[in-house]
């Protein structure tokens, strides 16, 4: 999960941020709608990601306490 996350978010950014699309395209009139969709991308996967590493630490945290026999 944390890794699907991670690399929507840099498929994402680069994206965003490069003119990788325009290129790959080739559709100079869809240029000023691909924000709209890349931005909210970006967003939802960047939240995936946030929360896959909140799992993945409550799950590490949860089996530490275990190991330890604090948590019976």
């Amino acid at each position: 999960m944390l890794r699907f996350g991670i690399g929507g978010t840099a498929i994402a950014a680069l994206c965003c941020f490069t003119p990788i699309l325009v290129v790959l395209v080739g559709a100079a009139a869809w240029v000023g709608y691909l924000d709209c969709v890349l931005f909210p991308a970006l967003a939802i996967f960047i939240g995936h990601t946030v929360y896959a590493w909140n799992k993945r630490r409550q799950a590490q945290a949860c089996c530490t306490l275990d190991s330890e026999g604090g948590n019976q």
